[in-house]
């Protein structure tokens, strides 16, 4: 199991163009071959910041999506929101209690 964790800042102002533009793509997202799902998260203390973790079953899986066209399209329109670079994390579970 791949954890992938990705920190978007966006201007203030184009955070709710953002969450649109998740909602309109969460559900292809999450139904991806070998997502098992998909969490949108915002930093209590920044609102601007929010974070997607996701759940694939292998690397293989998250790579095939992260190289789709339908990934490129979605990157790009969101990348054009953002005011800092974003940062992404693929982690594997080592451990987990309940």
């Amino acid at each position: 199991m791949i954890n992938r964790i990705v920190r978007m800042s966006f201007e203030p102002e184009k955070v709710t163009d953002f969450l649109l533009l998740f909602n309109e793509v969460k559900n292809k997202i999450a139904n991806s071959e070998g997502c098992e799902g998909l969490t949108l998260l915002r930093d209590s203390a920044e609102p601007n910041v929010l974070f997607t973790y996701s759940y694939w079953n292998n690397e293989a899986s998250l790579n095939k999506y992260r190289f789709s066209p339908f990934f490129k399209d979605t990157w790009a329109r969101t990348k054009a929101l953002f005011n800092d670079k974003p940062m992404a994390w693929s982690l594997l579970v080592e451990d987990r209690v309940k």
